[in-house]
């Protein structure tokens, strides 16, 4: 679509739908914002141009407007979207449209849990190699906004999300890589099924010289190997593959299309856990089907340090690490943190539930935590479900500040102090950044005292 002197509207001014309106209107096309929120409850940053129409939705049956661009919170089935739909107005997201503008090629990276780990990872390879690197989509910078800057001897790496991608049309990564498929956004979503679909939508516009990246180790990924028209490479952390990326005799060995090369020791990769090789194995993968020389992903996966609100060590007091897995919005996340630290923990989980199960999840707790603090909107959901697994010992604590000190008082010399809270954050935050960064900044203060 020749976009210039076209009229869109622009669903949801969070950061996403502001990144597309600023493009937008450097382009010369008529935008209006619209959000349900009112003005003074939204940070705006837009040219003056943009139209805004806040505080609820317009009346799309006007036929106003020339194309519909959702920003990623907002659901595709909204009304407003499903009656552009019906008039025949092309309804698309943040992605999309980014896609329509860029010149590089592009890796995509999705998954339930992993995604901004492994994406920030393949930048590096890709830096490493000498390559013109952009990092963005759902890790923090809307593609949008950068994608003019990017040509065809630069590379693009992409997190994609469920959310971005279930408003896409013609996007179609160089390398789409699936990392995992566990219950998440089913409140959403509805079904697995739905949530599974929606993330294969990165691989739905492939072809033959495309490749889809799986974790073998999966099942529900690995099956969705039948679905993809690209070549397919496994990763696996628990098999020795024929073909794909695996480890053997502690090391990570990269084999494909008759060529085998040996990238690293396990043990010289620079993030803890279990979870993490897998991250560095899809990365690796990733990695050799776009040509990098094993030695050079050998060098970045020793150097990678991780990503913030990741695992990520904040202070250590009276003999207590204070670890800041905010990141962990979901169940699964929350055990793979469990992995990386078998105890003993003391735990502050809890927030607003997407529609999760906690069982499985305080099953786990119980091999590991020894004092659990919960919060949020789901503290007597979480609280039961530890009852019933019989982790013993359980606090709650009404907001984040309390959550620390209780944990902090509860903890003995060689514990871990671990947030990672198995939940949403927008009960009490804005995001799991800021959530983060208040752990940070209350730990930061005992470290001081």
């Amino acid at each position: 679509m020749e976009l210039a002197g076209k009229s869109v509207l622009v669903v949801g001014a969070g950061k996403s739908g502001q990144a597309v309106s600023r493009f937008l209107a450097s382009r010369e096309v008529l935008v209006t914002l619209t959000d349900t929120k009112k003005q003074e409850d939204l940070e705006l940053d837009v040219p003056a141009g943009v139209s805004l129409s806040l505080g609820f939705y317009p009346l799309v049956s006007s036929g106003r407007w020339d194309l519909i661009v959702v920003s990623p919170g907002v659901p595709a089935h909204v009304p407003l979207a499903a009656e552009g739909r019906r008039l025949g107005i092309p309804v698309i997201g943040e992605l999309e449209l980014a896609w329509w503008f860029i010149r590089s090629p592009v890796v995509a990276v999705t998954g339930t849990n992993g995604k901004t780990t492994t994406t920030a990872l393949l930048g590096e390879l890709f830096r490493q190699a000498g390559r013109r690197t952009l990092v963005a989509g759902n890790i923090g910078v809307p593609l949008i906004t950068e994608v003019g800057n990017y040509g065809p001897g630069d590379v693009i790496v992409a997190e994609v999300s469920s959310f971005q991608l279930e408003t896409t049309r013609d996007f179609r990564p160089r390398v789409a890589v699936i990392l995992n498929l566990t219950p998440d956004h089913l409140d959403r979503h509805g079904t697995m099924e739905a949530y599974t679909g929606a993330k294969a939508t990165i691989f739905a516009n492939q072809q033959a010289p495309d490749w889809t990246v799986l974790n073998f180790d999966d099942p529900r990924t690995r099956a969705l190997a039948s679905r993809t028209r690209a070549k397919v490479l496994f990763f696996s952390r628990r098999h020795k593959l024929e073909q794909g990326v695996f480890i053997q005799d502690g090391r990570i060995m990269a084999r494909a299309g008759g060529k085998e090369a040996d990238v690293c020791p396990v043990e010289t990769l620079g993030i803890p856990g279990a979870h993490n090789v897998e991250n560095a194995l899809a990365a690796t993968a990733a990695g050799w089907v776009s040509g990098i020389e094993p030695s050079v992903m050998g060098r970045a996966l020793a150097a990678f340090r991780g990503v913030p609100h990741r695992l990520e060590l904040v202070g250590r007091v009276g003999g207590v690490e204070f670890i800041n897995d905010s990141k962990a919005t979901n169940p699964d996340a929350a055990v793979r943190a469990l992995d990386a630290y078998p105890g003993p923990v003391v735990l502050i989980a809890g927030g607003r539930n997407k529609g999760n199960d906690f069982s499985a999840f305080m099953e786990k707790a119980k091999e590991a935590v020894r004092v659990l603090v919960v919060l949020g909107e789901c503290a007597p959901e979480m609280a039961a479900a530890a009852s019933r697994a019989g982790l013993a010992e359980v606090l709650w604590a009404r907001d984040l500040p309390a959550a620390v000190q209780l944990a902090r008082k509860a903890a003995r010399p060689g514990e871990v102090v671990l947030l990672s809270p198995a939940c949403a954050s927008w009960d009490m935050f804005q995001n799991y950044e800021e959530r983060g960064d208040l752990f940070r900044r209350l730990v930061g203060k005992l470290v001081n005292e």
